[in-house]
């Protein structure tokens, strides 16, 4: 958590210093895709340092419990927070872009596809690439795809409630990462 907190602040001293961005600097997204994952809320910031470059921080939280109690209980529970750059061939917040962050979450899911759940703590490095649609002069749609990969801690459960331990561990993962549809504000 504090390498977190010190890449944020990095980025942010990062992003004060540079004067050569275009007048459109900042920009502040919803990920709807996101959404639909059961409601998770996503919200990610980002500062133009010129031309070609932004750094992203992007935090998404789901407190979201279905069913609570019931034998068919379901839930996909997490905070994910990250911080990284994405990579503009044109110019910032228009067009193609490409991108890399750091990415740590907390999770707690099951009962979804079976009984078992698996909560634990992930963290690693992302890679990612798509399109921003201009829809106006501060509106775009961001269109995006990536990877995740890193290691993870976790501890299985028999159901959502029950408390049973079946497994526990740690290990490698490599996931897909950030199925974006967002709707982003530019000032």
């Amino acid at each position: 958590m504090r390498r977190i907190i010190f890449l944020i602040a990095i980025a942010t001293a990062i992003s004060l210093n540079c004067n050569n961005a275009s007048a459109q600097r900042w920009a502040i997204g919803l990920d709807m895709a996101d959404m639909l994952n059961l409601g998770t809320i996503s919200i990610e910031g980002a500062a133009a340092t010129g031309q070609h470059l932004t750094i992203n921080a992007e935090a998404s939280v789901n407190p979201w419990t279905f069913k609570e109690g019931d034998t068919d209980q379901f839930q996909n529970r997490k905070q994910t927070y990250s911080l990284g750059v994405r990579y503009w061939p044109w110019n910032v917040y228009s067009g193609w872009w490409i991108s890399g962050a750091a990415q740590y979450r907390e999770y707690n899911y099951g009962g979804i596809t079976d009984n078992e759940s698996e909560e634990g703590d992930m963290g690693g490095l992302a890679i990612g690439g798509g399109y921003s649609l201009m829809l106006g002069d501060h509106i775009n749609l961001d269109f995006g795809l990536g990877l995740w990969t890193g290691y993870k801690k976790y501890v299985t459960y028999a159901c959502p409630q029950c408390g049973k331990v079946v497994d526990s561990g740690e290990k490698w993962f490599l996931l897909p990462n950030n199925l974006k549809l967002g709707l982003v504000w530019i000032f």
